[in-house]
């Protein structure tokens, strides 16, 4: 019997998540589940929310992806007074020439992490709407196209309210991922501790190496494109997001955006795995991270005490499995 041979080469896409996992070691401890959904992310060319309580390396996440890659990278930190020509860029009066003349923000770099994304009012939220989708800003009727490489990495604080607005619908639609971090173990801890004892200056990363250019990661988006999905199982990611908006437990279900983000992640993950096709149990693991920031309860599931994440692992049993 002939070996197997996948339909498409991840020699290279393997020797490099596996230097990615090497490197990322070196600053990141015990949130495997975490790195394995931004290296997802970064492949699928989607953007990231990650929520969590302050000290539990969101910031330092993002971070470490940027310090791995040969790519631009800059950081904005949201406040309430942030207007959308501090993230967009605005036009500048030019007096040798008399003229107006464009000044791009920080929104154009390859890697843009934003902290604290819901510290911003409703009207900066809204400047995101088209870049994030679009890859692209419209100033004074001209239209800017950002670089084939870009991506929004954006943390937020659930527990602090003081100071917040809660992100938009439309907004939180536009992230491929939200992703929940929580504390630490004990030992984790420790050997965080032991970790920043005996690096200095740890939070510039200093000792973190690059691995993957921009022109490698796009390179491998396209051929991601040729991870074969069944017809059965794109039938499976439409059952399951559908299901969404019909789960009793549910007022808001997610939309078709969603179940675009769920076959593309699903496709960048079966690559990173070492498979070019993908399985059911692909699209089970992400289904909740694709979905749970669309989706909301409904007041008497709130009473009840239910959970999105009871609702999304109700659902991943409801729906058949396709054999």
């Amino acid at each position: 019997m002939s070996e197997f041979q996948n339909r498409i080469d991840l020699q290279d896409l393997g020797q490099k998540i596996q230097q990615l996992k090497v490197e990322a070691a070196k600053a990141l401890v015990g949130q495997d589940e975490m790195l394995t959904l931004l290296l997802t992310s970064v492949f699928a060319g989607g953007h990231v929310l990650i929520e969590g309580v302050p000290g539990i390396a969101k910031t330092l996440s993002s971070r470490l992806i940027a310090k791995m890659m040969k790519a631009d990278f800059k950081r904005i930190q949201f406040t309430p007074d942030l207007m959308p020509s501090d993230i967009l860029g605005t036009s500048v009066f030019n007096p040798k020439n008399t003229s107006f003349e464009y000044k791009q923000g920080p929104i154009f770099s390859n890697l843009v992490l934003i902290d604290e994304i819901n510290r911003a009012p409703a009207k900066t939220q809204a400047s995101l709407f088209e870049v994030m989708e679009e890859r692209q800003v419209t100033n004074d009727g001209t239209t800017y196209s950002l670089e084939d490489l870009f991506m929004v990495l954006a943390t937020q604080n659930p527990i602090e309210q003081e100071g917040t607005y809660r992100l938009p619908e439309a907004q939180l639609d536009r992230f491929l991922f939200k992703i929940v971090v929580t504390y630490p173990d004990t030992e984790d801890e420790v050997k965080i501790l032991e970790m920043m004892n005996q690096k200095q200056a740890f939070q510039q990363l200093q000792f973190i190496d690059t691995v993957i250019t921009k022109e490698e990661v796009v390179a491998i988006r396209e051929n991601l494109m040729q991870v074969l999905t069944k017809d059965t199982l794109i039938t499976y990611i439409a059952d399951l997001v559908g299901k969404t908006r019909s789960h009793p437990a549910l007022y808001l279900g997610a939309s078709p955006r969603a179940s675009i983000d769920l076959l593309r992640s699903s496709k960048a993950f079966a690559a990173i795995s070492g498979r070019d096709f993908v399985t059911p149990e692909d699209i089970q693991y992400l289904f909740k991270p694709v979905v749970q920031h669309r989706i909301s309860l409904s007041p008497e599931a709130e009473l009840q005490g239910i959970s999105i994440e009871e609702v999304t692992n109700q659902i991943i049993q409801q729906v058949e499995v396709p054999k």
